[in-house]
């Protein structure tokens, strides 16, 4: 994330997300550096798609990326699974310069039978650690869970991020350690998808 820098979810398939229009997050870090967190725009596709990479690398699997300019635009900005975009994007912006960006989608709490916020990405570039842009991004989708009364917010560490996961409790967020997440991807995924009866 700022991980300043960065994550990854796992659990949560994103659903439809109606996107709530949002006045930009305008403000001057503590280095008098202009920070400014926008919404994500079409145009935008090129230079998301790049901090996509940037955040592989960060996380040490430059070579694990599949995405594509078409499928970020269908899925950020189009049809999706055909009821509109599937997440959203907004972008942290120093002195007009992109430095960094947050990815995220809807879930849901049943216990709470209220909708929350899954932070799948949050990435700030290297170079721009410390500035308080990652705060700043975390800020502004708070602001847009408050507004959606969504009940929580969650997300993803990795487990040798110990600076990321400083930087979130100070925030006030706390672990889940007693959770575990799993993933079902690849030919397992395809295999249960098209299983004709259940399988043992």
């Amino acid at each position: 994330m700022a991980r300043d820098a960065t994550h990854r979810a796992s659990r949560d398939e994103p659903q439809s997300v109606t996107p709530v229009r949002l006045d930009t997050y305008d403000r001057l870090s503590m280095t008098s550096q202009a920070i400014r967190v926008r919404t994500a725009i079409a145009e935008d596709v090129p230079l998301i798609l790049d901090l996509i990479h940037s955040l592989a690398e960060y996380e040490r699997m430059p070579d694990a990326v599949r995405a594509t300019e078409d499928a970020l635009h269908r899925q950020l900005f189009g049809a999706g699974f055909g009821r509109g975009p599937t997440a959203e994007c907004l972008i942290g912006e120093i002195d007009g310069t992109t430095q960094g960006f947050a990815v995220f989608c809807t879930n849901f709490s049943t216990w709470l039978a209220r909708p929350g916020i899954w932070l799948e990405d949050l990435f700030v570039r290297p170079a721009a650690r410390g500035s308080g842009l990652g705060a700043a991004l975390l800020c502004e989708l708070a602001r847009i869970a408050v507004a959606r009364d969504c009940g929580r917010m969650e997300w993803s560490v990795l487990d040798w991020n110990e600076l990321a996961m400083g930087f979130y409790r100070r925030l006030g967020a706390t672990p889940l350690d007693e959770w575990t997440s799993w993933r079902l991807t690849g030919e397992a995924l395809q295999a249960l998808g098209t299983a004709r009866e259940p399988l043992p």
